[in-house]
């Protein structure tokens, strides 16, 4: 059986695709904390049943403005997409032996995260990305942070399967 996760196997991250994961996340970071907000906002209108999988929205009406740990939250999961780009582009790979892995993965079984979750958060995350950056917005782009995403979902669904 061939190995799919061999890097001679992978189309590379290229230096553009990198460019635009940077400067539409430079966008993002302009102003957080409408972002964070409209994020999501994004999540629970496709998946209201997640509310309380987010320890910063169980008690709340709908998702609270000028919440910090919101804002965190956020901010962290972009920046880590942001990341897992740069290290594509540097090594054709992400690093999944971090103990930030390890915590992520038994953090998403243990609040019951599933495939589908991966896909909502997906579908926000792009939403929100093409809301920062406005006219700016291409099919690259998007196709940059989708495999940016993709690869950060697959090394937390593996750690998800180990723990």
């Amino acid at each position: 059986m061939e190995d799919t996760n061999n890097k001679e196997n992978m189309v590379p991250f290229t230096e553009r695709q990198e460019a635009l994961v940077e400067t539409s996340w430079e966008a993002f970071k302009k102003n957080i904390s409408h972002y964070s907000v409209l994020f999501y906002t994004f999540i629970l209108e496709k998946s209201p049943e997640v509310k309380d999988m987010f320890f910063f929205l169980k008690d709340c009406d709908g998702v609270p403005h000028n919440n910090l740990k919101l804002e965190a939250q956020a901010e962290k999961l972009f920046e880590m997409t942001r990341d897992t780009a740069f290290q594509l582009r540097a090594t054709g790979e992400i690093d999944v032996t971090d103990a930030t892995f390890q915590y992520l993965g038994s953090v998403h079984v243990h609040r019951g995260v599933t495939d589908h979750h991966f896909v909502v958060v997906k579908e926000a995350l792009l939403k929100t990305i093409k809301e920062a950056v406005g006219d700016k917005w291409s099919e690259e782009m998007s196709n940059a942070w989708e495999v940016a995403y993709d690869k950060l979902a697959i090394a937390i669904k593996k750690e998800m399967s180990e723990s």
